[in-house]
């Protein structure tokens, strides 16, 4: 079949999200990809239902969702507050749980509001990130009732999850829900809202994860296979802490299938798997919201220098509704949160790499894509031109990413992987070197203070 779906499907640039199932349950399943990825699937009953309005990578939406600027002013519009790069907010803040700090992978600030949430009545139920137990998709998204359940949820999983039964959960549901979920994720629960009054009466609240990709599968598989797992893995873990060190010296662990044993491997002694690209999704190359910007509230790690020595983990907090600073504010007075004003241009500072790759580097990348025949949706940061060393930098990227994932269905093994991808990973190096020669100017500017 050639649907719409199937389209953003085919042109790399579907997310997994699963809103399109709640338009259209019979005719569309979610699957497991070649490239480790969850996309859907038409079944033998599809038929057409404008599925794919709801997807955040639609090529053609319609104007009044044309990008997160519409989406914001209808679900957000009247906020006293707005900068082109963080979206409309109540407030910007720098923190941690005192309660959830430890058992998180940053500040423990989305336990927090999940806790908060039920606890408070706000909603009945908050749909999170959980092990699942079953060995392909081990992670799905699931409904928590009980505050002192929450934190299942806890600690950033990279691993493919989708809303797609969930949100057939949500629509039968008696009562109200807070949903969490990465940038592109909300974006389609914003849609799913405009387009279907039940979802927007269903959903009051969602938390905002600010995102630096999108990994494949892949990614978990690699990790365990490094480790020292290389006959199956269970109960892996993405960021655990080492509260004696600084924020981003912490590790992946799993358990060997096999042995039973603790397998556990230093992140940091794999490399740079964010600007490298490895296992990411072609769709995060088209995304240019850094901040969660249609969220309740965004959190993400509070990657400043004056916070990333403090191995136990620390939030930046955008408050997008009177609710979300409501909350912040009376986490402050009771004493539960280590919660801080933080200055605008200090939240800007703490996502500085995603901004300069998403919104700089997106004109290039898009001009890439359409000449490879890819229709992608209209975007807000597509005018800003770049230097020839950038563009290399972009080009290496961009064939290491689509590189990382077809090398790695080839071989299944960490060390024939790292064998086969070692040159472009050392020419991507060497070019982002010479890409900091442009930057030079503006990083002495920033030292002495100069330049924010």
């Amino acid at each position: 079949m050639n649907s719409r779906i199937s389209q953003i499907v085919k042109s790399g640039l579907c997310t997994g999200c699963g809103a399109c199932v709640a338009l259209n349950p019979a005719g569309i399943k979610m699957k497991w990809s070649n490239d480790g990825f969850l996309v859907p699937n038409e079944t033998e009953n599809y038929t057409p239902h404008g599925e794919e309005r709801v997807c955040p990578f639609n090529p053609h939406p319609e104007d009044c969702v044309r990008t997160e600027n519409e989406l914001a002013a209808e679900f957000q519009g009247d906020l006293a507050n707005s900068l082109s790069r963080i979206g409309h907010f109540v407030g910007t803040y720098v923190g941690y749980s005192k309660d959830y700090r430890l058992t998180s992978s940053s500040g423990g600030l989305a336990t927090y509001f999940s806790e908060s949430l039920l606890r408070g009545g706000y909603v009945d139920a908050v749909v999170s990130v959980h092990p699942s137990g079953d060995q392909e998709d081990r992670f799905e998204f699931a409904f928590t009732t009980d505050p002192e359940k929450v934190v299942r949820a806890s600690e950033t999983k990279y691993f493919p999850v989708t809303y797609a039964e969930v949100l057939q959960r949500i629509r039968n549901y008696e009562g109200r829900v807070a949903i969490t979920g990465v940038g592109c994720f909300i974006k389609s629960i914003r849609l799913l809202q405009h387009y279907d009054p039940i979802f927007r009466e269903k959903i009051v609240f969602t938390i905002g994860i600010i995102c630096g990709g999108l990994k494949s599968a892949f990614f978990s598989d690699y990790l365990a296979d490094k480790a020292g797992s290389q006959t199956g893995y269970l109960s892996p873990r993405f960021r655990v802490k080492d509260p004696s060190s600084s924020a981003n010296d912490y590790s992946y662990q799993c358990i060997d299938e096999r042995t039973e044993d603790l397998k556990k491997i230093k992140m940091r002694s794999v490399g740079d798997m964010w600007g490298s690209g490895y296992f990411k999704s072609l769709a995060c190359d088209v995304c240019d919201d850094v901040t969660t910007e249609l969220a309740d509230v965004s959190l993400g790690d509070a990657w400043l220098p004056e916070y990333q020595n403090d191995g136990k983990g620390q939030n930046v907090i955008v408050t997008r509704s009177k609710m979300a600073d409501d909350l912040i504010r009376e986490g402050i007075r009771s004493g539960s949160l280590a919660v801080a004003p933080l200055p605008l241009n200090d939240f800007l500072r703490s996502q500085r790499g995603s901004f300069n790759h998403r919104h700089k580097g997106l004109k290039y990348r898009l001009s890439i894509l359409n000449r490879q025949g890819v229709k992608t949706p209209p975007k807000r940061y597509d005018n800003q031109d770049i230097s020839w060393r950038f563009k290399l930098v972009q080009n290496c990227r961009m064939k290491t990413r689509s590189q990382s994932l077809k090398v790695w269905r080839e071989v299944r093994n960490a060390e024939s992987f790292e064998r086969k991808m070692s040159p472009l990973k050392n020419r991507l190096r060497i070019l982002t070197e010479l890409y900091h020669i442009d930057r030079l100017p503006s990083r002495i500017m920033r030292k002495l203070g100069l330049k924010r």
